[in-house]
Order: C-alpha cells, then sequence, then structure tokens
C-alpha cells in the first residue's frame, strides 16, 4: 500500500466502538423520534391520487402493532424476513418490525424474475416473506417448488388475493389487527427482543447486484448503518425537516441508507411516489431537498429535457441555448460562491427567471439544498449540466460493504472528475497496483455463508479491497476513480483502456441509452451502442419516419448517422486526454435489441456485465475487428412473461474518424 488518507469534517465524530446512550439500534431511534419529533411527519404515501400522512407517533404504533403480529406468527430471534415490493411505508415499517423481533430484514428487487429470487431466498433460508401485491405473491409460490422453508406470507395490497389458499398466508393489516388484539400477552416478549438488540446486532441484510457472479448476501450491522447514517448526516447538516422521495430499489443499500439509516438517525420525512407513472408529478409535489439517484435517473431526465426542446418552437430552443450557455460558464461559480462578475450575475439571474427556474421546477428540484449521484460514473457533461442549473449535485464513491459512503465531496469542492474526499471516520488508501482500498465504522460483518469470498474482500485489519482503480490527486487530496480494477487494461500497443470513461462520454447524448466499449488487448478500441428508443423514437415522429419496432429503427440509416456524429464528436473529446487518447472508437454497431437485466445482460441496478455481452455476443464482437460490414445474428430474449424467444437481424457495422495520434496511426495501417 502507497498511501493512506482520512478526513473528519468538522471534528465532530464519536468512537465507533462506543454508541451514544442507548441509541444502538434501529428501534431504539425510532423511539427518541417519537419522543422529539412525535407530531412531525415521518412517511407520507401517494395512492389514488392522494397522499396520506403518518407521523412519527403514528408510524411508532403502526410498526409495533405489526412486529406483535410477527410474534403472534411465530418470528423467532435470528430469522430472515423477505421484502418484496414498491417503496411504501408499510415495508419500511415491516423492515423495523423485523429488527424489532430480532429477525433480519432482506429486500428483493421487486422486478427480480422468479429465478433471482429463488436463489436469495433459498441462499438466506427466508422463513417469512412480505409481498407488495399480487404479482410479488405468486413469484413466491412459482419459486417454492425448489425453494422450501418458507412458512408465511403476508401481502400489502389485497387485491387480487380473495381465492388464495391462506392457511398461511395473511395481510399486512390482518397481520396488525392480530398483534394488536395480543399486545397485552405479547407485549412484554417484544420488549425483551428490543432491549437485546445491540450496536453488534444485524440490522440489515442485502445482496450485491451480482456484476460478475451470484449475488452475495452483505451483512450490515446497527453499527454499520447508525455510525455510517451519524457521521454522514452531520457531514451535509441534515436536519429533521429535510424531504426525500424514496423510489430507488429497496434492495439496493442506496435506498436503504438514505430512506431507513439518515432518515431515522436525523427525523427527516420520506415519501413514497404513487409508482413510476407518477414519478416526475409526485416529485414537484413535494419538492424535496434532499435527493439521491444513480446517474441513470439523471440521464433519463436530461434526455426527457432535450426531447422536450426539440418539439419547442424556435425562439424557445434559442433561449434555453443562449441561457444554457450562460448557466455553463458561470453557474457552477455562483453555486460554489466564486466571484462572477456584474455582467453574467445580471445574464444568469434572468437566465433564472426565464430557463432556470421553470426547468428545475419541471423536474422536482426546485427546493433541492444536497443532492448525490452515486452507483457508477456519470459523464462529465451531465453532471455539469446540473449543476450549471443552481443545483447542489455532488458524487459520492461507495458500495454495499461500506454502507454505502466511502468519499464524498464537501461543499466548494465539487468536481465532475472526482468522488470527494474520504467521509467522516473513513480511511482510504491505494494499493500499489492501483486498487482502492477502505475501512470505516460502515465496514460490513461478513458476506453470509461464504467465509471465503468475506477473507478475500476484508483482510484481519479491516481494509476492504473495493475492485476499483483510483489515486489521490496531490494537490486537492480528493480520489479520483478509473474504471472497475478489473475492467481497466491496456490496448495493444500498451496505453491504458478505461471503457467507462468512453461510455460515459457517449451517454451524455439523448439519443444512446447504453454503451458497451470493447478494446483490451486489441490494436483499438470498438463499440456496441443502445439507442434511447423514447429520444430516436422522438426524432423519427417529427421527421415522418416510420417503424415497427426498437429494430427496425435502430438499424435505420439516418440513426446510424446521427450516432457515427455523437461518437466522432467523443473521439475528439477522448484525444484531448494524453492518458487515454488510445480509447477512440474506430468502429461501432446499433444494437438490435436493449440490453436487459432478463436477459442478464444487466444487473438490477443496471451495470454491464461484460463478461455476459462478450460472451453472448461474441459473433458481434469478432465482425467489429474482422472488418466487416455487416454481421446476421440470432439472439435469445426473455418476454415479460418469462417465455424465451429469439430474434434475427443483420447489423451494419461503421467506421468511425479518429483523431490525433490516433487518427495518424490508423491512417498509417491503411
Amino acid at each position: 500500500m502507497t498511501r493512506a488518507t482520512t478526513r473528519d469534517r468538522g471534528g465532530n465524530m464519536t468512537d465507533p466502538q462506543a454508541p451514544q446512550g442507548e441509541l444502538h439500534s434501529i428501534p431504539a431511534l425510532l423511539a427518541r423520534n417519537v419522543a422529539r419529533f412525535g407530531q412531525r411527519p415521518a412517511y407520507r404515501e401517494k395512492e389514488f391520487g392522494i397522499w396520506q400522512s403518518w407521523t412519527w407517533a403514528q408510524a411508532a404504533e403502526e410498526i409495533r402493532a405489526l412486529a406483535l403480529g410477527l410474534l403472534a406468527l411465530g418470528l423467532k430471534p435470528g430469522d430472515y424476513v423477505a421484502i418484496i415490493g414498491r417503496n411504501r411505508p408499510a415495508h419500511y415499517w415491516g423492515m423495523i418490525a423485523a429488527q424489532m423481533c430480532g429477525a433480519i430484514p432482506v429486500p428483493l428487487y421487486q422486478d427480480a424474475v422468479a429465478e433471482e429470487m429463488a436463489y436469495v431466498l433459498g441462499h438466506c433460508g427466508a422463513r417469512f416473506v412480505l409481498c407488495g401485491d399480487q404479482e410479488q405473491v405468486d413469484k413466491v409460490l412459482e419459486v417454492e417448488e425448489t425453494v422450501t422453508g418458507i412458512d408465511q406470507i403476508i401481502y400489502t395490497d389485497k387485491r387480487g388475493m380473495r381465492k388464495y389458499d391462506h392457511s398461511r398466508m395473511n395481510a399486512l393489516s390482518d397481520v396488525q389487527s392480530e398483534g394488536r388484539a395480543a399486545a397485552q400477552r405479547l407485549a412484554p416478549e417484544l420488549d425483551a427482543r428490543i432491549a437485546a438488540l445491540d450496536y453488534d446486532s444485524t440490522c440489515v441484510m442485502l445482496y450485491t447486484s451480482g456484476t460478475t457472479g451470484k449475488p452475495k448476501g452483505v451483512v450490515l450491522s446497527n453499527r454499520n448503518i447508525i455510525e455510517t447514517s451519524k457521521n454522514t448526516a452531520e457531514f451535509d447538516h441534515l436536519t429533521h425537516r429535510e424531504e426525500i422521495v424514496a423510489y430507488l430499489p429497496m434492495a439496493w443499500v442506496g435506498d436503504f441508507i438514505f430512506s431507513v439509516g439518515q432518515a431515522i438517525w436525523s427525523g427527516f420525512t420520506v415519501n413514497c411516489p404513487e409508482g413510476a407513472h407518477t414519478m416526475m408529478t409526485d416529485m414537484r409535489e413535494i419538492g424535496p431537498t434532499y435527493f439521491f439517484a444513480p446517474p441513470r435517473v439523471f440521464e433519463g431526465q436530461l434526455t426527457t429535457v432535450m426531447i422536450r426542446m426539440e418539439d419547442a418552437g424556435r425562439f424557445k430552443r434559442w433561449l434555453f441555448n443562449r441561457f444554457m450557455n450562460v448557466a455553463r460558464r458561470v453557474g457552477p461559480d455562483l453555486l460554489d460562491g466564486k466571484p462572477v462578475g456584474f455582467a453574467d450575475r445580471m445574464s444568469y439571474g434572468l437566465g433564472k427567471l426565464f430557463v432556470y427556474g421553470p426547468l428545475k421546477n419541471t423536474l422536482g428540484f426546485s427546493r433541492i439544498r444536497v443532492g448525490y449521484t452515486a452507483g457508477e460514473a456519470i459523464g462529465p457533461e451531465i453532471f455539469d449540466f446540473y449543476r450549471s442549473l443552481g443545483i447542489n449535485l455532488k458524487q459520492l464513491y461507495g458500495q454495499t460493504e461500506a454502507s454505502v459512503f466511502i468519499t464524498q465531496q464537501p461543499d466548494g469542492q465539487v468536481r465532475s472528475d472526482t468522488v470527494g474526499v474520504p467521509s467522516p471516520g473513513v480511511e482510504v488508501k491505494i494499493a500499489e497496483n492501483g486498487e482502492v482500498f477502505y475501512r470505516s465504522p460502515g465496514t460490513f460483518v461478513e458476506y453470509l455463508n461464504n467465509p471465503d469470498s468475506t477473507a478475500s474482500t476484508k483482510d484481519p485489519e479491516g481494509w476492504v479491497a473495493t475492485g476499483d482503480a483510483g489515486f489521490f490527486e496531490e494537490a486537492t487530496g480528493h480520489l479520483r476513480i478509473i474504471d472497475r480494477a478489473k475492467d481497466v487494461g491496456k490496448m495493444a500497443d500498451g496505453s491504458m483502456f478505461a471503457p467507462k470513461y468512453v461510455e460515459n462520454k457517449l451517454k451524455f447524448y439523448a439519443n444512446i441509452l447504453e454503451a458497451v466499449v470493447l478494446g483490451n488487448g486489441r490494436d483499438y478500441c470498438t463499440a456496441m451502442i443502445n439507442i434511447d428508443l423514447n429520444a430516436v423514437g422522438n426524432w423519427a415522429e417529427r421527421n415522418n419516419i416510420a417503424y415497427a419496432s426498437y429494430q427496425e429503427l435502430a438499424g435505420h440509416p439516418q440513426v446510424y448517422a446521427t450516432i457515427r456524429d455523437h461518437v466522432e464528436a467523443v473521439n475528439r473529446s477522448v484525444a484531448e486526454d494524453p492518458m487515454l487518447a488510445g480509447c477512440q472508437i474506430h468502429r461501432f454497431l446499433v444494437l438490435h435489441k436493449e440490453l436487459d437485466p432478463d436477459d442478464g445482460e444487466m444487473t438490477r441496478t443496471r451495470k454491464v456485465r461484460r463478461a455476459v455481452i462478450n460472451e453472448k455476443f461474441a459473433d458481434l464482437v469478432d465482425a467489429l475487428y474482422d472488418g466487416s460490414g455487416s454481421i446476421y445474428t440470432e439472439t435469445e430474449v426473455t418476454y415479460e412473461d418469462g417465455r424465451k424467444g429469439q430474434i434475427k437481424a443483420t447489423l451494419q457495422i461503421a467506421d468511425v474518424q479518429v483523431f490525433g495520434d490516433a487518427g495518424q496511426q490508423k491512417v498509417a495501417a491503411e
């Protein structure tokens, strides 16, 4: 190891070995919030177009009733309780109720297919499953053909459930009613279990996304979640007055730390939207002050903005472009409190009135005080776009095993090319090979039933290998992440190959949804690209171009010409970085299908599984490098009902201009 560093903002750290008073569990923090914020809103949910609200006192009563009901059904300490469904207060209550009983909540991805669900349920041996609705119940019943040990199924939404066998199946509201009825008999047992919880009790188990193999069950303790939540809340001065929107998958550690950990530490309000189709409306109604999203969310919102501007009249487009040029030039400086000239301030003020303000309101970002993005690298152009609007968007670097936070960006030190300084209480060091290591109070306990992986990831001193390559800037002390260590490689000439760097630049363009750059050990880089059906479909409609399917639109000559322009623009940008100039793309094709988690090509958090793609599309990879102008291919796909099928296509392969030394080398080779 070559360097270690740790940062503490404000000197407010407590000894992670010493819990504060009796606040050593999530249920204990809930009780504190009832005493401190009892009549303030804790949870809101929109259902049938109407917002419902629960105060901390009301939420605590609902959670206790559910915990008593779970005891009545026979939930034992150490049992695993799987939770499958969309973001709803009742599902967060289920997590806390399970902890009260000494059990361990295990949230699952609600869009997981039965096979993925079967692995997790079988691996942890879940006895209880809390399902959101009939669809999730059906998936659980299906996996019971191969998974044994599920004793009780609880469902939140009663619609469609009347004719099911209810011998071991209950509505969540009925479980709560049973708990209230048995309160006098079971209260002493529940109180004893709550009192038995300590800092080292398991708080939650979350499964990794499984980018390179089967997901691993990450065991996180109360110490991990509470210390991390406390330290990071102090870092950004979070208070009980914050409003957040809980919409990310509940199985993702990002949602857990923001919607459970920090929410219950700070006492702020968690708002659950009605569904994905109402998300934008719900965001505008709530006006969150604290917001977290992976890059794909910001990419999607930017795509929507660009589509709308394409449909706007000439004057509106001129106005937008005119003031966005001002925003890009001075917006970030104004946000960071740096000096800006009077004329620029006036121009930016007019832009705020006519463009930035209305746009932020449309996106639901009018009140955001702190925003974060993480999960994977965000394109610098996308990141700078939001900051130029006056949105305090920052980057953090983390992973499930760290309870999210490894580094984060302090206010006034925000840049698109770094991920900030170590979070409070976190130590970070760089190995000789460039891999990033960390240790902190948030470091996970173990991988469930996987001591070998635990030992290979976390050493006896608590240092965890991230699998990412990076370095600290000498001048600023900020960490820069290059790429996944396993993905960073060398071109045939020895120059660096960092595919994510180029992919993020490509995804800045509204027409490009996903990109996979190839080139490790090769003479040059190539790319496979997914078009964004919304953006390109909108363009086709405006230009009276008919198409019958994604495949037909993806293969249209004008689409190829547009994508070529984007790729060449990215090449021109990449050529300006001497270290990565060799990563310019020489040839590309537009895929005939979207990369899909159901087909195993991406994880549920939409991270590309490169090994799967290299194997599944081996014929396309070969064609990109053997000089072919086109390639016929057949690909297996999974339909929404789980059936398998084949799609056939002949894909065109396009050459692209490269710049600088790479361009000269290409000409010489030809």
